[in-house]
């Protein structure tokens, strides 16, 4: 039997209660879906999603309590077969392939229309990956590039959030000499030429998001 010939089952996880009113509105309208549960924090989308099992999960990039990513490890960790479906207002190249890295079976921006919507959804349960154009682009560019190592991550989370080199190589426990050697690795890999360039970088691409910086020095 094909999805299509009966009633596709969804889970849908928001933290904002207006977005995720609508989204279950305009799936619950569809005579062909269902939403089966709703969530407003990534620890109750787990526990939905594991105990519905649904056909497609969708789960916003950024929750309260446990984050989109997060979610989907646990919840395909469980259920290796789970199909989800991130929907975010974010559109950086590092979320993109983060979230399909991780396992996301689709990637949609909150600015999409009920039909794309909808479509998505029932493409997913058809066992296809949707990745809408501009983020397809996005992801093609993060391909063609060198990836940052967990280390320059580490790195560059911190020259965003402030910090000097000597505090850097403090938390890290490493040289400033080293810390200098990471930078200019990192600088070459973004294609910038100072650490404003790379902070400013790191949040549009997504490798670094507001909400997780400790502080920011003035």
């Amino acid at each position: 039997m094909r999805f299509s010939d009966r009633n596709l089952r969804v889970v849908v996880a928001d933290d904002h209660p207006v977005v995720r009113e609508g989204v279950v509105a305009i799936i619950n309208r569809c005579p062909d879906m269902t939403v089966v549960a709703e969530a407003g924090d990534g620890e109750a989308a787990v526990q939905a999603a594991l105990t519905h099992r649904p056909d497609v999960t969708l789960l916003d990039l950024r929750m309260p309590r446990v984050g989109g990513l997060e979610a989907m490890r646990k919840i395909r960790s469980v259920d290796p077969s789970a199909r989800i479906l991130i929907l975010t207002t974010y559109e950086g190249d590092e979320d993109v392939y983060r979230a399909l890295k991780e396992g996301a079976s689709g990637y949609l921006l909150k600015d999409l229309s009920s039909n794309e919507l909808l479509n998505a959804i029932r493409a997913i349960a058809e066992g296809q990956r949707v990745v809408p154009g501009r983020a397809a682009e996005r992801l093609a560019e993060r391909l063609e590039k060198t990836s940052l190592t967990e280390r320059e991550r580490h790195v560059l989370k911190t020259l965003t959030e402030g910090n000097s080199n000597r505090e850097i190589a403090d938390e890290l426990s490493i040289t400033e000499g080293t810390v200098k050697g990471y930078l200019k690795s990192i600088f070459l890999k973004l294609d910038v030429k100072d650490r404003t360039q790379a902070a400013t970088t790191a949040l549009w691409r997504g490798f670094v998001h507001l909400d997780e910086l400790r502080r920011v020095r003035r």
